[in-house]
């Protein structure tokens, strides 16, 4: 289907007369109102009719339990309360992770845990620009200090079972919504693991122990650079940080890791 912007692709609205930039406007406008009859913008969880696209309705957002400030500083949970300065939770002083900081959206339950099955397990994308949204604005900083975004990768055989990397998926989101390059195949799995559900902590660090490998095509690009790892769930942080030991053992100066959700209660 011809978009909007399709339309008006090849007209560059800063050099173009006044009367072809109104024209335009009012074609791009006209063709988003009709492609709106035929596709109307609806909450992406109860379908209800909305102004705009890719978003969820008021009642629906109240489900989400977004994580906001106070939090830790290296495994991003909330913490009680705000102490105005850097904090570091107890989980982190007891069992440091390997990768530097993490970020989520959101825990992982409630209506955010019903998005990201449908998401992952039931093939249904159609939430992945209001993902890419939220992503980039759960921590600017640490997009904006990242030199390179890497997404968490699956095992071949899982890939193919599945047909698509959903941390792949959200790490495209972000590279095209902050312009930060994106290497796709930099981190690669050399061993399939078991689920990492019903694990302990020492199970599941056993588990993901020696599952990446850095691709040495990238092996240069990495040394000396920031990395911004993306996910789809945090648990443990086993995952995270048995991926950001091999690419900090590739030469990565930081590793930090952006989640749709964290799980907060194990």
């Amino acid at each position: 289907m011809t978009t909007p912007d399709a339309i008006s692709a090849d007209i560059d609205p800063t050099t173009a007369p006044g009367g072809v930039r109104r024209l335009t406007r009012r074609i791009a406008r006209a063709g988003r109102a009709a492609l709106d009859v035929i596709l109307p913008p609806l909450c992406l969880s109860c379908q209800t009719r909305l102004p705009d696209h890719d978003t969820l309705c008021a009642q629906c957002w109240r489900r989400i339990d977004f994580i906001r400030p106070p939090i830790c500083d290296r495994l991003g949970i909330p913490m009680p309360y705000d102490i105005g300065e850097t904090m570091i939770s107890a989980a982190a002083a007891a069992h440091p992770p390997v990768f530097d900081r993490a970020r989520a959206v959101a825990r992982y339950d409630g209506l955010m845990r019903e998005m990201i099955h449908d998401f992952k397990f039931r093939d249904t994308h159609h939430a992945k620009r209001l993902f890419g949204r939220w992503l980039t604005q759960c921590d600017p900083i640490i997009i904006e200090q990242a030199d390179f975004i890497v997404p968490v990768p699956l095992a071949r055989t899982r890939l193919l079972s599945r047909r698509f990397n959903q941390a792949q998926i959200l790490a495209n989101e972000i590279a095209q919504r902050s312009g930060k390059p994106l290497l796709p195949t930099a981190l690669t799995r050399v061993r399939a693991t078991a689920h990492q559900v019903g694990l302990t902590r020492l199970q599941r660090e056993r588990n993901v122990a020696g599952a990446f490998a850095v691709n040495s095509f990238y092996a240069p690009q990495i040394a000396g650079r920031a990395i911004l790892l993306v996910d789809d769930v945090m648990t443990t942080g086993a995952t995270a940080s048995a991926a950001a030991k091999v690419l900090k053992a590739a030469g990565a100066q930081r590793v930090d890791v952006l989640v749709l959700a964290l799980v907060t209660e194990i």
